[in-house]
Formats: C-alpha cells, structure tokens, sequence
C-alpha cells in the first residue's frame, strides 16, 4: 500500500554544499583573505604537502581533474568541496569528493534546485547537515584567530537560517552549528539563533575524540542548558566526532561505513549513563544517521548491566535507563528494515526517518517509493508518526496552514 497522500516525508538528515560566497559575503573585509573562500589549484602536479591534496582528490574513484575547486581558510586547504555528493550518479561512478560544483546536482547548493529535488522524490521537509565546516561545526576548531572562528560559525548560522532556510519556510527545518571551543559564547549563539528562528542544534557525539570535556563533565552545561530553554533538540550526527570506526589500518573504508551505527551506540551509552538528563529533564538528542536496528539490543544490554551494577557504579540508581531513551533521544533511519519490524523496542514515538540527500546512502529519488515498500506491513498511524509526526513534534515544526 502506497503512503496515504496526507502523510508528508520529512527527512531529518540532508546535507547541504555550501555555496562559495557564503563567507565572502558575510565576513568583515579584514578576514576576506584569512576566511573560508574558494580557489582553483592545480591537484595533477603538486609536490611535498601538496601532493597529499592530490592523492585525496584521484582517490575512490573520484572524477581526475587537471583545476580542481577546494576551500582554503587561514591557508589550509580542504579539498572535499562536496563530500560524498553523488546524488544521480550510478555507484559505480561514487567517491568521496566532487572536485568542481559543476560536477554535482545544483541541488547540492542552490536552494531553490533543492525543493525542486525534494519535489522529484516525494520529500515536503529537510534538515540540512554542514559540509565543509563538518556535520557539526568541528572544522573551526583548528582556528588560529578565535574571532575569525566565531565569525565565520555565525555567518553560517545566518546563512542557513536568513536565505536557506527562510526561502522555504515551509521545506526546511532551520539548524545551526556552535563555537565549541567556548560553552559560553554558544549558549549565546543558541539563544541569538533561537531569535530568528532556529529549530535545532548540531552537536557532537562525542566530544572527546575532538580534545573537549566529555558529557560526564559540567563543562557542557551552558550548552545543555541553552538547548533546552529555547526547545532545540541536540542533533548528533555520526561521525561528527571525527572518530570513525576503524578497525585496523588496512581495512577498506567500507568496514567504516558498516560499523558507523557504533558512533551512535557509543553516545547513546554515555548519554543514559551520565548525568545529562537528570540535570536537564527536557533536553532532546536525535541520532542522525545512526540507524535504529541496534536499538533493541543496546537497551537490554544497557537496563541488565544498570540492574547488576549500578549499585557499586557512579550512575543514577533509580531511573531504568531505557526509560531515559523514550523521554530524551530519538534514533534516525535511511534504510533499516530490521529496525522497522522491532519498532515497538525502539519506541514508535522515537523514531524518525531520513532521505540523506545528497550522499550515496540516499534513495533520492525515489525515497517515496522506498518508504511505502519498507512500511508495507506497518500500521498507517504508525507510519505517520515515523515519517513526519515525530520529526514536527520534535523539532517544533508544524504544517504550515
């Protein structure tokens, strides 16, 4: 049975390629040099640290081109203008990097090309991921100058919230990164973005792998604290932590992509662990990307090991903890039809569904098509809520009238 015309796709994970003035634009003429700003390198004939550019563009069989497109920012370069880009492209003609923004689909970084594919496969609403600043802001803690690192997260906050946004109130569910190098001046830029409209926060998964305090600490309370007054649930995207899964050095980057679920099951086990939720009891996390099928099995895992050990342990012994998971966090999925049958374990009301757009994981576009065959056998209430009723309640997005 096809989806029921009133149930509405919203995609909770999509990504975005940022448009190359989108810091130019916005950055005080001071910085214009020292800002992230796009330039065409030579990448077939460089030498010494060059050489290292070049390997990363004619790798995973990403297209060799002689005048690539990369960002620069305080004089380093980052190559992966568009990482993982592919939407319309066959797999056989994946990689990581398009070096060229014509070697993508305008779609991946012109707006109104975006709600034109959005309409192709069938999807009404998306949350829209960073690209070159990383999922969650990360990048702009290798700044060298901490004014030019906060300026530059907050023009992309104004970028995506006053022209991304705003272009289609209606298509996109507004988020932001923050400085994570200063809990308190995020908290600031939680509450300013909060102002104009921000619906959700981009965050880590796990802060450590990134040299900060871990969520065991208070040093994140002004972040946590913020969130949670404004009504914005944590966005932790896998990955974002910077710690793949690896399993050893020679491995192929496919047993990363498999095992990526584990970056979620890892802050899923520290969050309902630590003390996060008992000091802030209306804080949100949503797990972008990291699938739902594991969800079950962590839970048990998690309750049996509070049952046996939380008397001798420095966790909370009152509260089970996958009590905690139905209040506070919310598991996203793209495909995973294992998750889809154990939805009752995971908790209907804490699921959410993802397009992906325009990664190679995406369905796009035909995420329609897909979504009616993996809830067949599914109830149409049931369905509602995972498709689009969940990820409006959570993200304080209703229908427009």
């Amino acid at each position: 049975m096809p989806l029921q015309d009133h149930m509405q796709l919203i995609s909770v994970d999509d990504h975005l390629i940022e448009p190359p003035s989108l810091w130019t634009d916005r950055l005080p003429k001071k910085f214009q040099e020292a800002g992230p700003r796009i330039v065409e390198m030579d990448v077939s004939e460089n030498t010494g640290d060059d050489a290292m550019v070049a390997t990363l563009f004619n790798a995973g069989g990403a297209t060799k081109k002689r005048l690539a497109e990369v960002w620069t920012y305080e004089g380093r370069v980052y190559p992966n203008i568009g990482l993982n880009a592919v939407a319309g492209k066959p797999p056989e003609e994946y990689g990581m990097d398009p070096t060229r923004y014509d070697d993508m689909l305008p779609g991946c970084y012109d707006v109104h090309a975006r709600v034109t594919d959005m309409d192709i496969d069938g999807v009404q609403a998306a949350l829209c991921f960073p690209t070159f600043p990383r999922f969650s802001g990360t990048l702009f803690l290798e700044g060298k100058d901490p004014e030019l690192a906060l300026l530059s997260v907050r023009a992309w906050n104004d970028f995506h919230l006053d022209e991304w946004a705003a272009a289609y109130p209606d298509r996109f569910i507004p988020m932001i990164i923050l400085p994570l190098w200063d809990p308190e001046a995020a908290a600031q830029e939680i509450h300013r973005c909060a102002a104009k409209g921000a619906k959700a926060i981009s965050f880590p998964e796990n802060t450590v792998g990134l040299g900060l305090p871990s969520f065991y600490t208070d040093h994140w309370d002004p972040v946590f604290r913020a969130a949670e007054e404004t009504g914005m649930p944590l966005c932790m995207h896998f990955g974002s932590s910077g710690k793949p899964p690896i399993t050893s050095p020679e491995a192929p980057m496919a047993v990363m992509i498999a095992l990526f679920g584990t970056n979620s099951m890892d802050a899923t086990a520290d969050l309902l662990f630590s003390q996060v939720f008992y000091k802030f009891p209306e804080l949100k996390v949503a797990l972008s990307e990291g699938g739902i099928g594991w969800v079950p099995y962590l839970l048990e895992r998690i309750d049996l090991t509070w049952e046996k050990h939380r008397w001798y342990q420095n966790v909370n012994k009152e509260v089970r903890p996958s009590d905690l998971w139905r209040k506070h966090m919310y598991g996203c999925f793209i495909e995973d039809l294992e998750g889809v049958v154990r939805r009752e374990k995971v908790g209907i009301d804490n699921i959410m569904w993802e397009c992906d757009y325009p990664h190679s994981d995406s369905n796009w576009p035909k995420s329609r098509q897909y979504v009616t065959e993996v809830m067949e056998d599914v109830p149409d209430d049931e369905v509602h809520k995972m498709v689009e009723l969940n990820a409006r309640r959570v993200y304080n997005f209703p229908r427009s009238e």
